[in-house]
């Protein structure tokens, strides 16, 4: 265990850089700069937590000096130190976008601050040691997220946002009881001493159902089989929005479904795992069927975010070493490739001026590079080699094909994956030959409007894809650590704990 400031950091830069941002609000090129500023810091200072994690081992905070169980405590593991990378590349690349998309308007109204406290609340979940923290976190993000969905005020977005704030109200009550639940029984709420607790009671009925709670509540909150709300509400907002929710909130979601079912709910392997094996199925099997149905960009790639989700989880459930160290791979790889698409997507649709497929074609006459980013970036959540999508679905779907032998279900948890590989590629594909190919439908002085500034983050998030991908000598020996943190839930528990128990 060792002792370390700079945990906190990921927190307060954006914390502190939302609320400077909401005093100078006419301040707009004020705000841009600092927004880029924050988000650089973020990247920086979380790199240097993956070499020390490396290094040394898992990093924690004890705030007020408090000791765990009885304080606050955040822990970084390298899990947790990926995803603060990411989520600080992911934020520097969609506020780039936002520059020359978002439009004065909505940057008048608190855009920027609202932006920097949905990363607080983000890397707040990913750095938090206890559940109730991480309600809060998710607390932050939410009520960030409301006003960034709502903000500019159309109809649909009114529409959508009222869905999404009720989904969200119910989740989190339900999050609520099972945390009550929780304490009641264990007598704590940090994860590591919950991990301790839970194994020393050999997980008992009770607990098993409140494992089940939390696993409705955050399916809810990532869209895992409980999707229904989603294409609605990521289809509404403006594009930078609609990119951070597709790569950031769901898998804030599906970060919690990791830590407790691997540090916490680890010992019914035959329910709780089992389950997320049945909703991942589902999950896939039902977004590829939308994906594959729609003609409207928003919500093939609404739908895309689904599959996504169904896939990471399926590595999960099957919880085998390799099975967890590519969920890991493909975590990362899913945010960023999320992110692309989103931009690219809304790119196109600033330039035809519609999200229909019908009445766009040949793009790629006069957006060449927009048309070839679009290409591998659908390539890549297909899960074509050597690009980053590849190396973790071929983990997954190997260990499923393994440990189908035991347990007969993995058989076809692998075939759905395989089989959503072909209906992501189908569905972006549809976009490809139809937005892309075929004849020019607009002239480049008819079309309604230009890319200014706007293919900058897609440059940098597509060659972060295929680096993530070509590089995999390089960065597996960072996932494979994670996925050891995951399997040896002991390593958590020592660093956070230390003597105490």
């Amino acid at each position: 265990m060792i002792m370390n400031n700079l945990v906190a950091f990921p927190l307060l830069i954006p914390l502190l850089a939302g609320l400077i941002m909401a005093i100078y609000r006419k301040s707009i090129p004020f705000q841009r700069w600092f927004s880029l500023f924050s988000f650089s810091l973020i990247c920086i200072i979380s790199f240097y937590l993956i070499q020390q994690v490396s290094i040394e081992g898992i990093q924690i905070l004890e705030l007020g000096g408090w000791q765990a169980p009885f304080g606050i405590v955040l822990v970084v593991d390298m899990l947790s130190a990926l995803l603060l990378m990411t989520t600080g590349f992911i934020g520097l690349t969609c506020v780039l976008f936002a520059f020359g998309s978002i439009g004065e308007e909505r940057e008048q109204f608190y855009f920027y601050p609202f932006f920097q406290f949905l990363i607080t609340g983000v890397n707040g979940s990913f750095l938090t040691g206890d559940l109730f923290n991480l309600f809060v976190c998710f607390e932050v993000m939410l009520i960030s997220s409301y006003v960034l969905i709502s903000l500019g005020g159309n109809k649909i977005q009114l529409r959508e946002s009222i869905k999404y704030v009720v989904i969200n109200t119910i989740s989190s009550t339900l999050f609520l009881v099972g945390i009550a639940y929780l304490y009641a029984v264990a007598g704590t709420l940090n994860m590591a001493h919950l991990s301790v607790r839970v194994a020393e009671s050999g997980q008992p009925g009770i607990l098993t159902t409140v494992a089940v709670l939390l696993l409705i509540v955050f399916s809810l909150k990532s869209a895992l089989f409980l999707f229904f709300w989603l294409p609605g509400a990521y289809s509404a907002p403006p594009t930078a929005i609609a990119a951070i929710f597709g790569a950031l909130l769901t898998k804030v979601g599906i970060y919690a479904i990791f830590r407790t079912s691997t540090l916490i709910f680890y010992h019914q392997l035959e329910i709780t795992h089992t389950l997320l094996g049945v909703m991942a199925a589902l999950t896939m099997l039902f977004g590829g069927i939308g994906a594959v149905a729609h003609w409207d960009i928003r919500n093939i790639l609404a739908y895309n975010v689904i599959i996504g989700v169904g896939f990471i989880v399926s590595g999960v459930a099957i919880f085998t070493p390799a099975s967890l160290i590519g969920a890991t791979y493909y975590f990362i790889h899913d945010m960023v490739m999320k992110a692309l698409l989103f931009l690219l997507g809304g790119t196109v649709i600033r330039i035809v001026g519609s999200n229909k497929l019908k009445e766009m074609g040949g793009l790629i006459r006069n957006h060449t590079l927009l048309g070839w980013m679009f290409f591998i970036a659908a390539l890549s959540l297909a899960g074509v080699p050597p690009l980053s999508g590849f190396i973790g679905k071929i983990l997954i779907i190997q260990e499923g094909l393994a440990s189908g032998a035991a347990r007969a279900g993995f058989y076809w948890l692998a075939a759905i994956g395989l089989l959503s590989s072909l209906m992501v590629l189908y569905s972006l594909m549809k976009i490809f030959i139809n937005g892309f190919w075929g004849e020019t439908l607009l002239a480049q002085d008819m079309e309604k409007g230009d890319t200014k500034g706007l293919l900058l983050p897609c440059v940098l998030l597509t060659a972060a894809g295929i680096i993530w991908g070509v590089g995999a000598e390089i960065f597996y020996p960072f996932v494979e650590q994670a996925g050891e943190s995951m399997v040896n839930p002991n390593l958590y528990i020592e660093a956070v704990l230390r003597e105490v128990v």
